[in-house]
């Protein structure tokens, strides 16, 4: 369908695009009328929402009159980038742009359309923002005398705070919704105010990122040939088909994170990690875990555990083969650590290799993702999943969406409600809105043992199912790869995981973010990486000493996971061993929706 923003111009005619302004205002109403009601519906307990954020800005701005020095400094650069915006202003519009002072230029993708060039007042308007912005930041920085929590909280507030604001956010202030308008006599408007209606469902804002509709999975998405070779009450494994006629004797599993499904690392052929580690000679098996819901409430961290292990047992029973590779991607990549420094403690050897895919096991900077993980908000999020028994996929992704609010809220917000675009199909986005749940019991476990007081790190700080564990027994060889981007698990942090284990570890940094620079396709080669052969003790001296490579980290990993699978043996088609085949891939629990 044709997006209304990119229909060419032609004369306003002033009754269709008052009807269609009428019809929008309509349908506005319609919304306000839904959200009151919705808001009207929720329980007490419900509006009690956690004031962690506002206690912070409270403290921030007291704290403000304790540096009047900052305030002042900050308020005099203020005045003089608006003093300088306004003689550039003054000049243009007496015809002497040759006097003006030279205005920085914008790069803010936002602001990228040329209508905001064109008209003085939204250059004004523009450069106003951007000047305040700055303003606000440099005081939302100053915080000397809070506490790093309160800092940290106060800012992301304020930040999130300016980013809401932008001008291009809202139709009056935004010259390319105003160009739309009069190039579709206002259809942009009534069909963005049914996209808000559309997207308000239960009671909440859903922002569609992608064309859910664009993508079936087995069809379009997560397409690489396989079969279902066992399942269990929390996972699926599947064992996919090879295209080799030779393999390598010890077979690759991966643990994916279970906080979205395992596809992003199969998303289509042109971009599937797993289909092309097939194509290299891996006999490959993927868990796909459960979509829980009320009846899981009680499973917990040591459950997926024993899960991982149980899928070890079918891959052995599948191949005949004990010794195997693991990869773990993210919450996966922190399982399969856990897991091993199990199988350590038991005095149990068949993993031969791990990969860690942008990985946290030492969480003391565990990065943005901080700011929503103290005491009180764990606390208050423990009481809303002990209603449900699990934690709805889609909170999270808010709160990880909150993070980049500009690209992954506010971009897509424009575009479907105030140009009246409809969603374009992107696989990556589909993924990321295909969310899971979280079980209480497990969600818990996790927030407080990992990220409130970073146990996983300590020396036998946890037990799992009755065994203390010890990262720093760890002697597997270890492959971690990093990207140099991501804010969900900052490579300085992943870093100082790398370093716990005992074994040699080969330690990878790849260009981009936590999706972008794993999904990084060795024959497309968009992101580069970097290498040192050595894992120094600080991981920014790790990356000045570094070599820059610009080819796919996948190519690295090839042939470090090849010196650990040397041998050859005949392909192994799923279902010709010990296991039958139960379904094909992707299975069913990948199709459970929320």
């Amino acid at each position: 369908m044709q997006n209304l923003a990119q229909k060419p111009t032609h004369s306003t005619d002033p009754v269709l695009l008052q009807t269609n302004v009428t019809t929008a205002l309509l349908l506005w109403q319609q919304f306000i009328a839904r959200f009151l009601v919705a808001t009207s519906q929720k329980s007490q307990d419900a509006q009690q929402s956690d004031n962690s954020f506002s206690t912070a800005l409270t403290k921030w701005g007291v704290n403000l009159f304790l540096h009047p020095n900052a305030v002042m400094q900050a308020n005099m650069e203020l005045f003089q980038t608006q003093a300088k915006l306004w003689q550039h202003t003054t000049a243009r519009l007496f015809g002497f742009g040759h006097l003006s002072p030279d205005m920085p230029a914008v790069t803010d993708k936002r602001f990228k359309h040329p209508a905001w060039q064109e008209h003085h007042f939204t250059e004004v308007l523009l450069q106003s923002y951007l000047n305040l912005s700055t303003y606000w930041r440099t005081l939302a920085q100053t915080a000397n005398g809070l506490s790093e929590e309160d800092a940290k909280k106060a800012e992301f507030f304020i930040n999130s705070m300016i980013d809401a604001l932008a001008p291009n956010n809202y139709s009056h202030t935004n010259p390319q919704v105003w160009q739309t308008i009069l190039e579709t006599n206002g259809e942009n408007l009534v069909k963005g105010m049914r996209n808000l209606l559309d997207d308000f469902q239960d009671g909440q804002l859903r922002i569609r990122m992608t064309d859910m509709k664009a993508f079936e999975l087995g069809r379009d998405i997560a397409t690489t040939p396989g079969k279902v070779v066992f399942k269990n009450e929390l996972l699926e494994l599947l064992q996919y088909t090879p295209t080799t006629t030779k393999v390598r004797q010890r077979p690759v599993l991966i643990v994916p994170p279970w906080i979205n499904k395992y596809y992003i690392l199969d998303l289509r052929e042109k971009n599937s990690f797993v289909k092309w580690a097939v194509d290299q000679g891996n006999t490959v098996f993927m868990i796909s875990w459960v979509n829980p819901d009320s009846q899981h409430r009680d499973l917990n961290f040591e459950d997926y555990m024993q899960a991982a292990i149980a899928a070890m047992d079918a891959v052995e029973a599948a191949t005949g083969e004990r010794d195997l590779n693991l990869i773990g991607y993210c919450l996966g990549g922190t399982l399969t650590a856990a897991t091993l420094a199990h199988l350590k403690a038991k005095g149990d050897d068949r993993v031969k290799s791990a990969t860690f895919f942008t990985t946290l096991l030492d969480f003391a900077e565990p990065g943005e993702i901080g700011v929503f993980l103290s005491e009180q908000q764990v606390g208050s999020l423990e009481k809303r999943m002990d209603k449900t028994g699990y934690l709805d996929g889609k909170d999270m992704g808010t709160a990880f969406n909150m993070l980049r609010a500009n690209d992954l809220i506010w971009s897509f917000f424009v575009n479907l409600y105030l140009l009246g675009n409809d969603p374009m199909p992107f696989d990556l986005l589909y993924w990321n809105s295909d969310s899971t749940r979280m079980p209480a019991a497990m969600h818990s476990y996790y927030l407080r043992n990992m990220y409130l007081n970073n146990c996983l790190s300590q020396a036998n700080c946890l037990t799992l199912s009755g065994t203390p564990i010890d990262l720093r027994t760890i002697d597997t060889p270890a492959y971690f790869v990093s990207t140099h981007d991501d804010h969900i698990a900052p490579w300085r942090s992943t870093y100082a995981g790398a370093k716990l284990f005992a074994g040699p570890v080969r330690f990878v940094l790849g260009q981009s973010g936590h999706i972008a620079g794993i999904v990084n396709p060795a024959a497309a080669n968009k992101y580069g990486h970097w290498v040192n052969e050595t894992l120094d003790e600080n991981a920014d001296d790790w990356l000045f000493d570094a070599t820059k490579v610009d080819l796919s980290w996948w190519h690295d990993w090839n042939r470090w996971v090849a010196t650990f699978s040397s041998e050859e043996v005949d392909a192994r088609i799923p279902g010709a061993g010990k296991l039958e085949v139960l379904g094909d891939a992707p299975g069913t629990y990948v199709r459970q929706k929320i």
